[in-house]
């Protein structure tokens, strides 16, 4: 075996390809066929894509398979804590050995084949989930859709949760072009489930092109209301009734739920899930980095929020649960993300700003050029009742220190909004640990 440690095949796999992001399907199509794997899985295969919404749908999935007794393979990325979480079989994340023997397997088939980061670990989860021999396996897209390694595998349905702008440099800079590259896991015949209520005409273009059964949120099944808190699944395959809302914050939740469900109805009797399996799930999913509670007195939330989308979502979320206190928030962001627009977008529910650096990642943004960022446009919205917030500093530029700063400051009702990347999100949950 070339290495014995996790973590050393990790450290190796970074430096392999000299490109960090190399989007394509032929290197993995070859490793694959050296591998002897097919490209189906025994079982259905659900594939989710999108900007903002993917690690929601699949966790709800998981959670409904999972009450309804099935068997269920797992992949998503990126991680928070841990490689291990990308992979999970029967809700568990994968051991540390099975990987380790699994990425000697795809280093003895790939030859000279020079695979990403990514790639080896795609072709992991599917070397370990054809040997588990599940029920359901869900794949959630890195990057994009149509030449992002997942989608070497042929999935029974798609899953296309919103699309938004982000990765402009691979994906394009609006929503068509994004649009177009996500529909490029649309299969000919196949269903695609659309969680956007408004989404890109290309989405469309390329389901009448391919001839893919296409069913969109608010337009071929719709959520409504019902009694107290509980709402109703409209679907051509059956109503659901009084479904509990899921275990996850914010109302757009229950747009996503319901695209969840949709997936496992299409599927027809390959699965047997009922409502009550369905019921279960929603009350038991849970995703962590997600509007996530890690302290009360002051209260912390982690959202890994970043992106205008997504931060917009947030935002809803904080006024829709005022606080007596302040609210505080901590962000630190990679540089090519939209840094305006997401001060923007927040500044109207913050009071006090911390900002950090995540200058050890190669995209990361300087504490330094936040803080800059944000007196920019305070200065620029001094009729903001917010403009006279404070933006701090923290001396030693890393998320810790600013997470220590927003602590020492807060008082008791105040709360603490820790945002802006999947490594924020990572480093104040070792914080709290």
């Amino acid at each position: 075996m070339r290495f014995n440690t996790l973590s050393s095949w990790l450290d190796w796999q970074a430096t392999l390809n000299p490109v960090e992001i190399n989007l394509g399907l032929e290197r993995i199509a070859d490793v694959l066929q050296r591998m002897g794997l097919a490209s189906e899985f025994e079982c259905p295969l659900i594939i989710v894509a999108g900007t903002n919404g993917k690690g929601s749908v699949v966790s709800l999935l998981e959670s409904m398979a999972a009450a309804a007794g099935l068997k269920v393979c797992c992949y998503t990325s990126p991680h928070i804590i841990r490689y291990n979480e990308r992979i999970r079989i029967n809700g568990k994340t994968i051991d540390d050995a099975s990987l380790c023997r699994a990425f000697e397997r795809i280093d003895q088939a790939r030859g000279e084949v020079a695979l990403t980061y990514f790639e080896f670990g795609t072709l992991a989860a599917i070397d370990l989930f054809m040997q588990a021999r599940p029920d359901l396996v869900i794949m959630e897209i890195g990057l994009g859709g149509r030449l992002d390694a997942v989608n070497i595998m042929e999935p029974d349905v798609s899953v296309i949760t919103s699309i938004a702008i982000d990765h402009t440099d691979w994906l394009g800079d609006n929503r068509e072009d994004i649009g177009r590259e996500k529909a490029g896991i649309m299969r000919a015949h196949k269903p695609t489930i659309c969680g956007d209520l408004e989404p890109p005409e290309s989405l469309h273009a390329t389901a009448l092109q391919k001839s893919a059964e296409f069913f969109q949120l608010g337009q071929h099944y719709k959520v409504e209301p019902a009694s107290s808190a509980n709402w109703t699944l409209v679907s051509p395959f059956g109503d659901l009734q009084n479904l509990p809302p899921p275990a996850l914050h914010g109302e757009f939740q229950k747009g996503n739920a319901a695209t969840a469900i949709m997936a496992l109805q299409v599927l027809g009797s390959k699965l047997v899930i009922t409502q009550d399996h369905i019921c279960q799930g929603l009350l038991n999913v849970h995703l962590q980095g997600r509007f996530q509670k890690l302290h009360e007195q002051p209260r912390v939330i982690v959202d890994v929020a970043h992106n205008s989308h997504a931060v917009t979502s947030l935002v809803r979320q904080l006024q829709t649960q005022p606080v007596a206190g302040l609210t505080r928030i901590v962000i630190a962001m990679l540089a090519d993300k939209p840094v305006d627009e997401v001060i923007s977008i927040l500044s109207p529910v913050v009071d006090y700003w911390y900002c950090a650096g995540l200058e050890t990642e190669s995209r990361g943004l300087s504490a330094q050029a936040m803080a800059d960022k944000i007196a920019q446009h305070l200065k620029q919205n001094e009729s903001l009742a917010q403009a006279s917030a404070d933006v701090k500093l923290c001396p030693a530029l890393t998320v810790q220190a600013a997470i220590e700063a927003a602590m020492h400051d807060a008082q008791p009702q105040d709360r603490i909004i820790i945002l802006g990347s999947f490594y924020t999100v990572a480093a104040a949950m070792r914080y709290f640990s």
